[in-house]
């Protein structure tokens, strides 16, 4: 009888070639189900595949301005408009409104579309430092504070006074008192218009801070100043910014060299833009924050707070942030102190002056033409 080793030996000689032809078989098997699997796989992505690249959308050009001589022709007998320290505001009708503090037509002088003088606003005063005009549910009117009387007006565009805001609403707390005479003063420099008909207005000559108002007006609340955290220095003027959810303020920070973004509650979200030439004044359309340097310049932001364009620059030092300049030396689209900024609905911006002798820029906008 063999041992049983012997036996198993045997067995499994004659088993190897089966099995090893039964292992060969599974694996090329396996890998054709695995090429079979890899080839709908990849069909299956192919079919998910476009039949060609989409085309990349156009970009829109950035936005550019042009200089244009000045806009504005004056009425027979009026060699100059006047002294003017004051605002520019555009209605919806494309007219435009300027305001003047000493001149044979000082006030509010109002311009058509195309420059023509037409009229004075009737009851406007002559100290209207900052105006705003502002379309809301009741109507366009024309809101200014007076900087010399202490109260805030509104108006219809005619000139028939709708409202009146006393400077005593404001509590004497929130006026600033002269060091040297002891009086407690007002010198409201500039105004917003929320859209509920909230307004805005700020004490720039004095206390630095904001005095807000319903659309009735009444007095709602105070806020900024010269104290942390705002530290104000001449709050020369502000703008509602709808560009944002919920909207905001922008001040003109004039002597810090600055543009701050604010609540309407008051509180300081942060700063524009710093390093500029005497921010003066601000407006906002579209997507564009324009802001008037009063030492000669005028920049524009978008959203995203980076600078789009410089209008208007003036390279002498000599001839910039005063009243002074004569007309004879005035540039074409070269300005000396923007006082007032304003866009009509084209995109246009006109700039009115710190000037002796009164005068009002325009550049106009461009058509963007998209680039790929």
């Amino acid at each position: 009888m063999r041992p049983p080793f012997l036996s198993l030996r045997r067995h499994a000689r004659l088993l190897a070639p089966g099995i090893a032809t039964a292992v060969a078989a599974g694996v090329i098997l396996l890998l054709s189900n695995r090429s079979e699997s890899l080839r709908s796989e990849s069909l299956r992505s192919e079919s998910l595949l476009p039949e060609s690249a989409p085309t990349p959308a156009p970009e829109a050009a950035a936005p550019s301005w042009t200089t244009c001589p000045d806009p504005l022709k004056l009425p027979e007998g009026m060699s100059e408009m006047g002294n003017q320290h004051g605002d520019i505001a555009i209605a919806s009708n494309g007219n435009i409104y300027v305001s003047l503090m000493q001149g044979l037509r000082s006030g509010v002088q109002v311009y058509s579309a195309d420059g023509t003088y037409l009229r004075n606003v009737k009851n406007a005063p002559t100290d209207f430092h900052g105006f705003v005009i502002h379309q809301g549910a009741d109507g366009e009117f024309l809101y200014g504070p007076q900087l010399n009387a202490g109260k805030i007006l509104k108006l219809t565009l005619d000139g028939e006074v709708v409202l009146t805001i006393p400077g005593e609403s404001i509590p004497k707390e929130y006026w600033q008192v002269n060091p040297k005479n002891q009086q407690a003063a007002l010198r409201l420099t500039g105004c917003t218009v929320a859209k509920n008909g909230d307004i805005f207005v700020t004490d720039g000559y004095a206390s630095d801070r904001v005095h807000r108002f319903n659309a009735k007006g009444e007095y709602l609340a105070t806020f900024g100043g010269k104290t942390a955290p705002y530290l104000f220095k001449t709050l020369h003027k502000i703008a509602i910014d709808n560009r944002f959810d919920p909207p905001r303020l922008v001040g003109t920070d004039r002597a810090n060299n600055r543009v701050v973004h604010l609540s309407l509650d008051g509180e300081l979200l942060g700063e524009i833009a710093t390093g500029l030439l005497f921010p003066a004044a601000a407006v906002v359309q579209g997507d564009l924050l324009a802001v008037g340097e009063l030492k000669g310049r005028v920049t524009l932001f978008d959203k995203e707070n980076r600078v789009v364009a410089r209008l208007g620059a003036n390279p002498n030092p000599q001839e910039v942030g005063t009243n002074q300049i004569e007309p004879a030396k005035w540039k074409p689209g070269v300005v000396n102190a923007p006082h007032g900024v304003a866009f009509n609905a084209a995109g246009d911006l006109f700039v009115s002056e710190y000037s002796l002798h009164g005068r009002v820029l325009k550049f106009s906008r461009t058509k963007a033409v998209a680039t790929r």
